[in-house]
């Protein structure tokens, strides 16, 4: 049984930081891509940033680039994304996921944690 369980949430001043961290278990995510997504209400869910479990390349949405960092540690079988220089814009429930590679979608996902950035 696969599980990713988000933490790290809560609530940050604009310009703040927070570490979310994703728990990943029930098997190797060699060869895996992990994702983070976030979905604000009203709003429609968007991709954030990803991770290839290997080699640790990594990709960013364009709404965070300069700002979020995605990291896995391997030995704790954990993704982390760093959120510096928070925008109220940034406010959303936070998604870890992952997706084998050779899929096309997203197969597992975590319960999410919320973010909220204040004004």
């Amino acid at each position: 049984q696969v599980q990713l369980v988000e933490s790290g949430g809560g609530l940050v001043q604009t310009g703040g930081s927070l570490r979310l961290s994703c728990a990943a278990s029930g098997r190797s995510f060699s060869n895996y891509f992990m994702g983070w997504f976030r979905q604000a209400p009203g709003k429609e869910r968007e991709f954030v940033a990803n991770t290839y479990w290997n080699s640790g390349v990594t990709y960013y949405a364009d709404s965070v680039k300069g700002r979020f960092t995605i990291s896995r540690d391997i030995a704790e079988n954990t993704v982390h994304l760093q959120m510096s220089s928070l925008k109220p814009e940034d406010t959303a429930v936070y998604y870890c996921a992952s997706r084998r590679l050779e899929s096309l979608k997203y197969n597992y996902w975590g319960q999410g944690t919320q973010v909220t950035v204040s004004s």
